[in-house]
């Protein structure tokens, strides 16, 4: 079979790159993944126990692994609330030496809120909270002797920062839950196939590596990112364990500049080796995917670095784009794409049709356009169709769906809505170990329409493939969730989530929910921000349904729902240019009948 012609190739590919990787160059600049982690592990709910305080313990957990450098972390956890406006009320703060080996901060809270030492500490009152974790590391103190030291003073990476928002849930008697209705109530509503829409929910992890990159090492010895092209595993090994253990679409979205066998540049690297791996990798997919009929294999990159610029994927490249040259000069890639330039990345996605995502994105530093940070060009809106608001850690090794350890990038994704960027949200888990789409039950869910183009209702259904997916995100028909059993459906007007239209008068904004494993909704927040207005975005609404008339001029909306169990789902947003009303315009808003 051709996929068998291809894995020979990946063989001989691979005995080249563990030779070459031995030679390339060290030291140039900081290696990938060596920046600053930092969650908070927060439990949403207290224990039986503690039923009358409310009282639990959070983990504050920081990680610098950056080649045995110490970073000097300044830490803060504030708990704020009831609701998304609330005062703060708690502070907690320190700074630490971290490290590789990491720090785990383990903050007792007694369910009080700090006041005068003179007055007695109140219990808080019933309702949600939002945790703010805001971790900044300095540059650096390296290890070692005194000329050492300065030799890798030299080479520190500049401070980092990371900001991290969660919710938790202070219940002490029973309360109602608010009511959303179902999740296929709402889909029997959406105009489409004879009256109603027909879509598929495509779960996939839109994030992960295998051996073609720093990724693929087995559970049982992977401490981290591997030296690229040494791990056992690769695409094929990553599509079978992803179908096997219930996903239904897989991207190894492999970094670009380590085609070359190196974290930094291999001055020995061919470039025609280089760019046959990454057609292996793509030949691999596509031959999978048509052997296993369902599932849908995929094969891209992760371009850029994060002490530089920062990572996004692309989806759909045909050809592997780099920067890198080897001691001949010979670029080692197909096409030339300056590092750090995302308005130049931008205008050649757009034009060849390639589809991005924002992968963990900083609010700062990262995705740079005329110096600000996830800079707008209208290349750019074209061509990114997602950010990744939620994933894992890069390094866990858990398989079974059960990872502690989770970051939120919420805010970032909010600043590039509000720069004007037509993304939606996803959930990924950026797996370097064999457990790809294992470590936690989160999930990109796409909506792939399951009819040709032009069908009638009586067509039969077509199986999914690229093309239904690649269309699926265009429109943005997409939800994020941390559970995969989970349904999330938003609709402005009756507009799906991912869809931009004109409107004048009344806006209904409506939520449909259901979870096949029996949670339930415990808080709902809709959004509302101005795209292009780079302001804030706030909550507007803590219902499922609500009706506004929004001031003339663009505007985009989303939901966030909060389970039972403290995990949240996100909508794409809708976007919507209001229009000046007129005077036949002012009937009020009617919501199909159920």
């Amino acid at each position: 079979m051709p996929w068998m012609a291809c894995a020979c190739v990946g063989a001989v590919l691979f005995a080249w790159s563990s030779s070459a990787a031995a030679q390339a160059q060290a030291g140039a600049e900081p290696k990938e993944h060596s920046e600053l982690d930092a969650t908070v592990q927060a439990p949403f709910r207290a224990t039986a126990g503690a039923r009358a305080t409310q009282a639990r313990t959070f983990i504050v957990r920081l990680d610098f692994p950056d080649g045995g450098r110490l970073h000097a972390v300044r830490w803060s956890l504030t708990l704020s609330g009831p609701g998304p406006q609330g005062a703060v009320l708690r502070r907690w703060s320190g700074t630490e030496q971290v490290g590789a080996s990491g720090r785990s901060i383990r903050l007792p809270w007694d369910g009080r809120a700090d006041a005068d030492a003179r007055e007695r500490r109140a219990l808080v009152p019933d309702g949600m909270y939002q945790l703010r974790l805001l971790a900044v590391a300095d540059a650096g103190t390296p290890q070692g002797t005194h000329e050492e030291q300065g030799e890798q003073g030299e080479q520190a990476a500049q401070a980092e920062q990371v900001e991290q928002r969660w919710q938790i849930q202070v219940q002490r008697e029973r309360s109602a839950a608010p009511s959303v209705p179902a999740f296929q109530a709402g889909m029997q509503q959406l105009p489409g196939l004879e009256g109603q829409a027909d879509y598929r929910i495509v779960h996939a992890n839109l994030h992960s590596q295998t051996r073609h990159s720093d990724g693929g090492a087995a559970l049982d010895a992977c401490r981290g990112a591997q030296e690229p092209q040494t791990a056992p595993f690769g695409p094929i090994d990553a599509y079978r364990y992803a179908q096997q253990h219930g996903l239904d679409a897989l991207l190894t979205s492999e970094h670009n500049h380590m085609y070359d066998g190196s974290d930094g540049t291999n001055s020995a690297a061919e470039p025609s080796e280089a760019k046959a791996l990454y057609q292996t990798g793509l030949a691999e997919a596509a031959a999978y995917s048509a052997a296993h009929p369902g599932f849908l294999a995929l094969y891209g990159m992760e371009w850029g670095v994060i002490n530089k610029g920062g990572h996004l994927n692309i989806l759909n490249s045909d050809q592997l784009l780099g920067w890198e040259r080897n001691g001949r000069g010979e670029l080692l890639a197909d096409i030339d794409t300056p590092k750090g330039d995302y308005a130049a990345l931008y205008s050649l996605m757009r034009t060849r049709g390639w589809l991005g995502q924002f992968n963990h994105p900083a609010s700062a530093g990262q995705f740079l356009v005329n110096g600000q940070p996830l800079g707008f060009t209208a290349d750019g809106d074209a061509a990114m169709v997602l950010c990744e608001v939620m994933n894992t850690s890069a390094f866990s090794t858990n398989d079974h769906e059960t990872e502690t350890r989770h970051s939120n990038y919420e805010a970032a994704c909010n600043r590039a809505l509000a720069a004007g960027y037509h993304v939606a949200f996803s959930s990924n888990q950026d797996n370097h170990c064999a457990n790809w789409g294992a470590a936690y039950g989160n999930r990109t869910a796409v909506l792939v329409s399951s009819m040709p183009a032009g069908a009638t209702g009586t067509a039969t259904p077509q199986a999914l493939t690229r093309d239904s997916f690649l269309e699926a995100l265009r429109a943005r028909r997409v939800f994020a969730t941390m559970d995969k059993h989970a349904q999330l459906l938003f609709t402005a007007n009756g507009k799906l989530m991912g869809e931009r239209f004109d409107n004048r008068g009344p806006l209904h904004l409506a939520t449909h929910f259901s979870n096949s494993a029996g949670r339930e909704a415990a808080a709902v927040a809709i959004f509302h921000g101005v795209p292009g207005g780079n302001g804030s975005v706030t909550a507007i609404a803590d219902q499922a349904s609500v009706t506004v008339t929004p001031a003339p001029g663009p505007h985009f909306y989303y939901v966030r729902l909060t389970q039972d169990d403290g995990n949240l789902v996100w909508s794409a947003p809708v976007w919507v240019n209001q229009l000046p009303v007129q005077r036949s315009d002012q009937q009020p808003w009617k919501e199909p009948p159920m």
